[in-house]
Formats: structure tokens, sequence, C-alpha cells
């Protein structure tokens, strides 16, 4: 009789993290080489922390980044009742994802507290980029400046619908002088994306230029943010 010949046993694949070799757990794996050696998709997994059935928090982290073409930004525009729309996440994970790609947009905008020295339209558009382009609202917003152009505060002084927002000049000015700015930048964030500023937009522009004229304070530019990038009045000759 020819000898039995064992054959191993089936095995059957595994989709719960805390199923895996050690190494290959996100929490484990950052542990062991730190979060730059996780991908997007792992350090998601970890604030999603738990899936359900069928799926692990990291198939649900792929799904939402599946869902945002693999782009952070776009995630980072997503509001938390939408996080909520997929299957498998609820509030809780919701919140936690939100809040952490505020922090993240806090961090990159953190610049701000050390006072920096606004030399060109490009270096007030890296600040001003992380802290409106992804707000799903307009607002208006300004830069309060020394003399020599170095921040001293800034504030959103208005905030609209989706489309446009009303702006008090007399609040601009008051500001101004409460912060002892001796110049000024005008900011304000397209939703749509869109860069071209609108008939409101000059008309704003020009009658704040020229209220603060009068009190011996300067505006250097009114830059307009989005997702696609930014509009600078001055760099366009219409200040």
């Amino acid at each position: 009789m020819a000898e039995d010949i064992l054959q191993p046993p089936a095995i059957k694949p595994l989709s719960g993290i805390k199923t895996w070799a050690k190494d290959d757990r996100p929490r484990e794996k950052m542990l062991l080489k730190g979060p730059q050696a996780l991908s997007n998709a792992e350090l998601l997994a970890i604030l999603i922390n738990s899936g359900n059935r069928g799926k692990s928090a990291l198939d649900l982290a792929r799904e939402l980044l599946a869902d945002v073409e693999q782009q952070l930004v776009l995630l980072g525009r997503i509001p938390v009742k939408d996080f909520m729309k997929k299957k498998g996440i609820g509030s809780a994970k919701a919140i936690t994802i939100a809040a952490a790609l505020e922090l993240g947009r806090r961090r990159q905008a953190g610049s701000l507290l050390d006072k920096p020295v606004i030399r060109t339209s490009r270096d007030a558009a890296a600040m001003l980029q992380p802290l409106l382009a992804d707000l799903k609202h307009e607002v208006f917003a300004v830069l309060f400046l020394s003399r020599s152009n170095r921040v001293g505060h800034f504030e959103v002084l208005s905030n609209g619908g989706t489309t446009s927002t009303v702006v008090d000049t007399k609040i601009v000015l008051r500001k101004t002088l409460e912060h002892d700015a001796v110049s000024i930048l005008l900011a304000h964030n397209h939703p749509s994306g869109s860069l071209q500023p609108s008939g409101a937009d000059h008309h704003l522009t020009k009658k704040i230029a020229s209220a603060a004229a009068l009190l011996d304070i300067k505006v250097l530019d009114h830059i307009i943010v989005s997702h696609s990038g930014f509009f600078s009045f001055a760099d366009e000759g219409l200040l």
C-alpha cells in the first residue's frame, strides 16, 4: 500500500488586523519603523481603529482613499457627515478622521505663529491656503502687518455662503488700529475653485484701500485662494 502523503490544511485568509503578523499591523509597524514607513491607507486605518464584519480598518481606509482618487487634499474637504455615509464609519470614527485632518491643516499653517515676514504674494498664499482653501463657505480675512511686513495677527472678519460674504470696511479699519498694524493684506476664498475676481471683489478692494489710505494704512494686496491656486490683485496691477 502506497504511503499516504500528508497535505497541509487549507489556510483561511485572515482579514482582521489583529490576526496579521505583528510586523504587518499598522500600529505595531509604526512603533517599530516610524510613521514614515506607513502608507496613507495604513495611517488612516489607525484612525479608523476597527473594521466591521467582512472588512478591516485597512479595507475601509483604502475605500475612503479610493473615493478621493488617493488625494489627501480631497479627503480633507470631506465633511464629517459625509464620512459617516461610508458603511463601517460611524460618528466616532468620522470625528476622529476629521479632527486629525484639521490638526494637519493647523500644523501646516502653524508658521503664522512665528510671525513671518510677507515678501511676496506667494508668501501670503502659502500661509493662507491651508487656512482658507478647504472651507465650503466663503470667508473674508485679514493679515495685519508691521512696518517690516511681519505678520502680527490673522483674523477672519466675515463668514458668508458658498458664493459671497459681506465685509464691513469699518470693522477692517478698527481691527487694524487695534492691532497697531501699518499695513494689511486682504484675503478671501472661492469654494468653487475659481480664481477669477468678481466685480464685487474689485469694488470691495478699492473701497477698503481708499478708506485705509485716509488713516495712512496701506493695503498691500488682496489674495483670493482656492484649492487650485491663488490670485493676487497686486501682481495683476489691480491695487
